[in-house]
Order: C-alpha cells, then sequence, then structure tokens
C-alpha cells in the first residue's frame, strides 16, 4: 500500500517538475525581439498598488491576453465577483476595438462568490477554445489562497490556456503563480504628428516573480512597453524611464481651441 502511495507520489511529482522546466521566454522564431510576450499555459498575478493603478493592471492583462490568442483558442473570458463590479465597474467591450481585441470574442462573466470564480476559471481552462482568462479580483480573498492558485498553476500548465489574475493590494500572499507583475502607468510617448498629443498607452513593469531573462534588480525585472496594434512593444529603457511619472494639475485655465503644432 505505501509503495503505490510512494509511487503515486513520485509520478506527480515528475509531472510537476516538466511543468516547471518548460521554456521561460516564447519561441524566438515567431516573437518579434522587440515585443514583450510570455510563453501560453502559465498562470500570472498582476498587482496594483495603489486604487488609481487599476485600470493600468486591467489592461496590461488585456494586453497580455491578446498575445494568448490564436485561430485554434480565441476565447477570451473576463471575470469577477458581482460585489467588485458594482463598485469599480464593467470593462467597456467597445474600447477594446483599439487594440486589437474583438468585443464580440470574449466573455464577460460575473459570480456572487470567489467559490463560484474559481470554480469558473477551471471550467474555463478545460475548454479548447479558450486562450486567456482575466480574473478581476479585487481585495484579499481567503480562498484564493496557495493550494487554489496552485491547481490553477497545473491546470494551466496542461491545458495550454493562460490566466491572470488581477490583484489590488500591496500584500503578496505566496501563491503557484509562474510570473507576478507589478503594474503602474507611465507617461506616453509623443506621436510624430503631435507633439503635445498622448501616445499608446504605456505601462512601467517590475516582474517581481519569475524570469524573462532580463538582469534584474532587487525589485525584480524592469520594463517599459507600450501598447500597441502589434501587441506590447519594449520601449526606450533609459534609467529616466523608470523614474516616477511627476503629479501634473490640471491646466488652470481654458484650454485653446487647439492643442498641439497640428
Amino acid at each position: 500500500m505505501l509503495g503505490d502511495k510512494a509511487k503515486t507520489i513520485a509520478a506527480l511529482r515528475e509531472k510537476v517538475a516538466a511543468y516547471d522546466t518548460r521554456p521561460a521566454l516564447a519561441d524566438s522564431e515567431t516573437t518579434a525581439p522587440n515585443l514583450l510576450a510570455t510563453p501560453r499555459g502559465y498562470l500570472h498575478e498582476i498587482f496594483a498598488d495603489s486604487p488609481v493603478n487599476t485600470g493600468a493592471a486591467f489592461g496590461f492583462a488585456l494586453a497580455q491576453s491578446r498575445t494568448m490568442l490564436s485561430d485554434e483558442r480565441p476565447g477570451l473570458l473576463i471575470l469577477g465577483l458581482k460585489s467588485d463590479s458594482q463598485e469599480l465597474g464593467l470593462p467597456y467591450a467597445l474600447g477594446f476595438r483599439s487594440f486589437g481585441l474583438d468585443a464580440t470574442a470574449f466573455v464577460l462573466i460575473r459570480t456572487d462568490t470567489i467559490t463560484e470564480l474559481l470554480w469558473a476559471i477551471e471550467e474555463a481552462i478545460a475548454c479548447r477554445a479558450v486562450g486567456a482568462i482575466v480574473a478581476d479580483v479585487a481585495y484579499a480573498q481567503k480562498a484564493l489562497d496557495f493550494t487554489a492558485s496552485r491547481r490553477l498553476a497545473l491546470r494551466t500548465a496542461a491545458s495550454g490556456a493562460s490566466v491572470f489574475l488581477v490583484r489590488y493590494a500591496r500584500d503578496r500572499e505566496a501563491t503557484a503563480a509562474r510570473y507576478r507583475w507589478l503594474v503602474e502607468p507611465h507617461l506616453s510617448s509623443s506621436p510624430p504628428f503631435d507633439e503635445r498629443s498622448s501616445g499608446p498607452p504605456r505601462w512601467r513593469l517590475t516582474l517581481e516573480k519569475g524570469s524573462l531573462g532580463r538582469k534584474a534588480g532587487s525589485e525584480g525585472e524592469k520594463y517599459l512597453v507600450d501598447w500597441t496594434e502589434n501587441g506590447l512593444v519594449l520601449a526606450n529603457i533609459g534609467n529616466r524611464d523608470f523614474a516616477r511619472s511627476p503629479v501634473v494639475t490640471a491646466i488652470p485655465r481654458t484650454a485653446p481651441a487647439a492643442l498641439g503644432n497640428r
């Protein structure tokens, strides 16, 4: 009896080890050198330390999800708790078109409890048509512990779908997520036709857990990326780019009719 259990445990350990040694970078033959991309089949945590950065964290999750979709797996699921959506609102589907996401290709799900939400994530992972799942979990949830995250991590590795848990907190619980991101908004670059206009959304990223091959500092690997029609593109990564964005107050007078140098 004990021998059978030992064999079962050894087999499970080998299976888990196989998942954990998968390549950390996407296939170099299909990924341009200036694109930020992670391989399919992993569990990600995406954190916003401040309430004002929740939109940036959710937007980055959508941008990452886009790279996970394919002709074989075109489905995108966005999940959250009803109580959180009443407080934080819902994503604006039509706005997704500007970033290459089809508003008719994703499913929006709201559950009453965190237990139902975790069950829905696991069921979605098992669907072969689903490429990515974004779960918006605003606050700490007791049910979302290491055991629950390990179940999700193993299921994503087995299926090839990717799960992005969007979290809004400064605390970091122990989880089985392969990657953990801290997302902050950053001043965008100016388009060439109007130096006073805003460019594509830009984020300052800290990869706190996991690695994409870049030399890491004490806080983790640092990235500055733009969300463009081609995906997440690495922006200028000079030291000044990682400085905190200055606080800019509103224009204290009536804005002129023509803003910019058109």
